[in-house]
């Protein structure tokens, strides 16, 4: 299912510290949320459970496996939480208790930066805009344009839906808001936002609904809260993502 290894751990000395130990997963190849790099795990989410696990003074063993595997690891009392952009629906809250939203996750358009006269939805209308086959952002760029004024074009991976939105040979592309900003971030992207997002949902850590579930998920919120308060959480989104999506509405 996965390759577990410690990445971090906590400066404590001493025997109780050492047995404090927190299981979390991540995918691994989920960019800017959990992705390796030099392989190192690394991402926005890796970054926000290591500090809240080496402040509460918790080693952290990670396991890396695809979204189902994590999934059933968690089910199975195999992980404690996974970090890895886990939106919060009500399906999913029958089964896990959530932590506080830590991010922003929606689904966004953006175009060319050459489209001057692109810069709301309405713009759009008329025109084509790309999007993953199968992907939820598909299904919300649907409901935003119900009398089917746009013209959708799918494609079986973001690359190729990304290429055609530099190209300008389509002119809009719908994936979530964190994955655009970062990708625009980190590679200086000419593109830009078009109008609000069209969704808006949170991003937390999911615990099991056990009464050491319950512990997890109460220290994790406290830590959630410091690093709301001393700025940590939003510098870390700036880092990630060039703005803050650390205020869920």
């Amino acid at each position: 299912m996965g390759v577990a290894a410690t990445l971090a751990g906590c400066d404590n000395s001493g025997s109780a510290a050492q047995d404090k130990v927190i299981r979390l997963g991540a995918t691994g190849q989920s960019f800017p949320s959990s992705y390796k790099e030099n392989d190192k795990l690394v991402g926005y989410d890796v970054e926000v459970a290591e500090t809240i696990a080496h402040d509460l003074g918790y080693k952290v063993v990670w396991t890396t496996a695809d979204f189902s595997g994590l999934l059933g690891q968690l089910e199975a009392g195999k992980l404690d939480s996974i970090a890895n952009n886990f939106v919060v629906t009500a399906k999913r809250q029958e089964k896990y208790n959530f932590s506080t939203s830590y991010l922003t996750y929606s689904s966004q358009i953006v175009t060319s930066a050459q489209n001057k006269d692109i810069n709301s939805l309405d713009d759009l209308k008329g025109r084509t805009v790309a999007g993953v086959l199968g992907s939820n952002h598909i299904t919300n760029l649907r409901a935003a344009f119900p009398d089917n004024s746009i013209t959708i074009r799918t494609y079986e991976t973001r690359d190729g839906a990304m290429s055609d939105t530099l190209n300008n040979r389509v002119q809009g592309y719908v994936n979530s808001k964190p994955v655009l900003l970062a990708e625009i971030n980190k590679h200086q992207l000419p593109l830009k936002l078009v109008g609000p997002a069209l969704t808006d949902e949170g991003v937390s850590f999911p615990f099991a609904k056990t009464p050491e579930g319950d512990r997890l998920l109460g220290l994790y919120n406290q830590e959630l809260d410091k690093m709301r308060e001393d700025g940590r959480l939003k510098a870390l989104s700036e880092k990630y993502f060039g703005d803050d999506l650390s205020q869920v509405k």
